[in-house]
């Protein structure tokens, strides 16, 4: 059973069960059902349902439950993006693996890394991502989009040839939907850190800290 300390004032000793990992909310602590209003239980009662099947207690829901007015306004935009958009859960798992390593957010990379080889992302993309490197050997429709994408992050501008490259693959439509992407999870990812939500558990290896 693995122990670990979180310190927040006082320190806490947390047990877990094996596989899991302890965490000591302090942060947007999880709502017991009886205190939500009446705007906030029917907004846990439709993320609760398929194809969400999402805990109002689990990040970043616990977060966003606190504004019931910007919360269904948060899921019906995860909702296209997630499974709506022009691109494959391939490219779409791709952009929000890259969002998630710009921003160290270990929640995000644990709860989409898998969804991403699921989708058939080669699982050494993936790898490179998280070691901040440029893969090798990717598909010419992922380089479009990570080309894009790392643009946008890095250099603050898009290219000529980068956007040409993104054009040919996406369409206008495509290229929209891959802001949009990088966008909201930006979002989700700024929610994570705030919450300090790191990975559940081991299942999948964590992000390093990169040099800067």
């Amino acid at each position: 059973m693995k122990k670990w300390l979180a310190v927040f004032g006082v320190a806490a000793l947390v047990a877990a069960p094996p596989t899991s990992r302890a965490e000591e909310i302090t942060r947007f602590t999880p709502l017991k059902a009886e205190q939500l209003t009446p705007p906030q239980k029917a907004w846990a009662d439709m993320i609760a349902v398929p194809p969400r099947n999402a805990k109002f207690t689990a990040p970043p829901y616990r977060a966003y439950i606190r504004s019931p007015d910007l919360a269904p306004r948060l899921s019906a935009l995860s909702d296209y993006l997630r499974w709506n958009t022009s691109l494959p859960p391939r490219l779409s798992e791709l952009a929000i693996l890259i969002t998630a390593r710009q921003w160290t957010a270990q929640y995000e990379w644990f709860a989409h890394y898998p969804l991403a080889l699921k989708g058939e992302l080669d699982p050494k993309v993936a790898d490179a991502i998280a070691a901040g490197k440029r893969p090798d050997n990717m598909r010419d429709d992922e380089a479009a989009l990570y080309d894009l994408v790392t643009a946008l992050y890095r250099d603050r501008k898009v290219t000529d040839p980068v956007y040409k490259a993104a054009l040919e693959k996406f369409g206008e439509r495509g290229i929209m939907d891959i802001i949009g992407i990088i966008g909201y999870y930006d979002l989700v990812s700024m929610t994570l850190i705030t919450m300090q939500a790191g990975a559940p558990n081991d299942s999948v290896p964590p992000l390093p800290a990169l040099s800067k």
